[in-house]
């Protein structure tokens, strides 16, 4: 085994260890030894990989959140993309509940905007070849922007709410949106070049 690959292993192993420890305790009272402990590595080897708690937290959320987005690439319906979100969402609502609580709106956002970007921006060049039109790419890029930093905002909005309102209503509401103004935007869009 490489070094990479071994550093790999034991960056999955803390992650794993943190998710576990998550589920019955808060992040802020999880401490190191917990976790050294866990993995049954020693201390040094943690803080050769990560700064602190907070740092395992944010690299755990951007693996997982490189898992969502290669399964977007078997995805083509948007349906199905915010779907597929809001389920992850669902099923790790502890783990990003406690992130929340400790990394801040900002970072939460930052870790939506990575899956969702992609799916945003894939809707919109589907909207082109539906609508057989031709948009460029700095609108494009800004539309899928804006979409995405809404969308980001409404579930970072359901997580502070602690998941009390209804997630099919709010998928629906963004589906609506989506599929009602982004053709007309695209349309708008391209007879402005006209």
């Amino acid at each position: 085994m490489t070094n990479q690959e071994l550093s790999l292993k034991t960056k999955q192993a803390l992650a794993y260890s943190l998710k576990k420890l998550m589920e019955s305790k808060p992040l802020s009272k999880i401490t190191v030894k917990e976790l050294i402990t866990l993995c049954n590595i020693n201390r040094n080897t943690f803080y050769y990989h990560f700064q602190d708690i907070y740092d395992l937290l944010k690299w755990m959320l951007e693996q997982e959140a490189i898992e969502v987005v290669k399964n977007f690439d078997l995805i083509v319906n948007t349906e199905k993309a915010f779907r597929f979100v809001m389920n992850y969402v669902n099923e790790n609502k502890h783990i990003i509940n406690c992130a929340y609580d400790s990394m801040g709106h900002e970072e939460i956002k930052r870790f939506f905007y990575m899956d969702l970007i992609n799916v945003m921006s894939s809707a919109i060049r589907n909207g082109e070849k539906e609508l057989n039109i031709s948009i460029d790419t700095e609108f494009k890029d800004f539309l899928a922007a804006f979409y995405t930093e809404a969308i980001a905002g409404i579930l970072i909005d359901w997580i502070k709410n602690k998941f009390h309102q209804d997630e099919e209503k709010i998928l629906q509401d963004m589906l609506l949106i989506c599929k009602v103004s982004m053709p007309q935007i695209l349309i708008a869009k391209s007879e402005e070049k006209k």
